[in-house]
């Protein structure tokens, strides 16, 4: 049985609902124009969402998996034999963030992929992708006559190649690929906990498996790219965890090869998936094993030379999509709210257990402690450094969902007697932010 200090914990929930309360309401009672994107008469910042007050066909499958997860997650997350537990973890997860996104229905929850602005409709109309590499970076300015929307201009080509794939294989309507993207997504908390066990932390794996699977992250899995983002990420890390703990020089050298791969193609997904460098260096110092850094990094600028070399340079492309930042909408977005506002729309898209967890490290036991603890903290640097940039103003319950997994092992450092609270304002927050806004993402 775990004991803990309760005023971490209650003071940690009191920051999250202030900074919450004020991130919502300043620019809504102030009448300050925050930018958000969406209409003007309804906004919701700091979300990218506006006020939609609904219930829809899976309203009532979301309520009663969520009353059953409250009354018997924790104790089977507990006790299950490891394998079903990794099992159920992706089941649940699966189910969850379907029945979220499917409050609209099949058609309206899953309908964002096929926005103009995402990476679905461009793939489709692509016949030639070696020649749409080696325009790539031309059209990422808005002054091309035929520049990319706004996903791909922002992104590097991994992603809009990930939907071509889709297309290419038959896998390219907008519901269809929908489910590709939740079904990948729905392994983040698998690749976490496999992580985390390998790190020699079973036990936290286990506490915090609910709050993976169960938490508000999961009504964006359905409905962005950036959720297939994520979960490469995950496996990455997961894969390097599992190549510091190999056993064999043979085993070492193959997991990180994987790790690289996996890594480098983070790079080429998304430009600030750079910053999962902190985490990939807390996962080596906790296994007490450097080996698998030169060959992971080495293999990862394979993966990146190998796109310069097919026509994107990701150093070119950069400095080209930082002038088309500045010059839309996000170069209007005021940085003296965001730089706050950011950390309210974290707090509601990871949720108010985040805050709980966080305001707990100050108070570990044991190693398996400081392994989420030091996880945690390296993901919280990598947030801080995105924040600080100006580069990320807005739209993070998007971007940073990469990040949020690894915050949210901090779960496992809450007493007992916390658990089933948290775990239950997890829920509440998810169903209400589903049910009350349109977050298009």
């Amino acid at each position: 049985m775990r004991t803990g200090p309760t005023r971490p914990v209650v003071a940690g929930l009191a920051v999250w609902a202030g900074l919450v309360a004020l991130a919502i309401a300043y620019p809504l009672l102030t009448g300050w124009d925050v930018r958000t994107a969406l209409d003007p008469v309804l906004p919701v910042p700091p979300l990218h969402a506006t006020w939609l007050p609904r219930v829809g066909v899976a309203t009532v499958a979301a309520l009663l998996l969520a009353a059953a997860a409250v009354r018997w997650a924790i104790p089977l997350a507990d006790r299950l034999p490891w394998r079903w537990l990794l099992l159920a973890s992706y089941v649940v997860g699966l189910v969850w963030a379907l029945a979220l996104a499917l409050v609209d229905g099949p058609a309206e929850g899953l309908r964002a992929l096929g926005f103009g602005s995402e990476y679905l409709p461009t793939a489709r109309e692509t016949d030639d992708v070696t020649a749409m590499m080696r325009e790539y970076v031309d059209r990422i300015p808005n002054s091309h006559p035929d520049n990319w929307p706004i996903h791909l201009a922002g992104h590097p080509p991994a992603a809009v190649l990930f939907y071509i794939g889709l297309v290419r294989i038959g896998l390219g309507g907008t519901v269809v690929a929908g489910l590709v993207t939740v079904a990948l997504a729905a392994s983040v908390s698998i690749a976490v906990m496999v992580a985390l066990r390998r790190l020699g932390a079973e036990e936290p794996a286990r506490r915090a498996a609910p709050f993976l699977v169960l938490s508000p992250p999961v009504i964006w899995y359905a409905v962005s790219g950036d959720a297939m983002f994520t979960a490469v990420a995950a496996w990455g890390l997961a894969v390097l965890a599992v190549a510091a703990t190999a056993t064999s020089g043979r085993g070492t050298v193959g997991w990180s090869v994987l790790a690289g791969l996996l890594l480098g193609s983070c790079v080429m997904l998304s430009y600030g998936l750079p910053l999962l460098g902190p985490l990939a260096l807390a996962v080596l110092f906790l296994a007490r094993s450097w080996w698998p850094l030169p060959i992971a990094a080495a293999t990862a600028l394979l993966v990146v030379l190998g796109f310069a070399w097919w026509g994107f340079a990701w150093w070119e492309a950069f400095p080209v999509l930082r002038e088309r930042y500045q010059e839309g909408l996000s170069g209007e977005r005021p940085a003296t709210y965001w730089v706050w506002g950011n950390l309210g729309a974290v707090g509601i898209a990871a949720g108010p257990a985040l805050a709980a967890g966080t305001s707990l490290l100050v108070a570990l036991r044991g190693q398996a402690d400081r392994v989420v603890a030091l996880l945690g903290a390296a993901a919280w640097s990598a947030i801080l450094v995105a924040d600080l940039s100006g580069m990320s103003k807005a739209e993070v319950e998007r971007i940073w969902l990469p990040w949020m997994p690894w915050l949210l092992v901090l779960t496992a450092l809450l007493p007992d007697r916390w658990r089933r609270p948290a775990l239950a304002l997890q829920l509440v927050t998810a169903l209400l932010v589903q049910h009350l806004l349109n977050t298009t993402w």
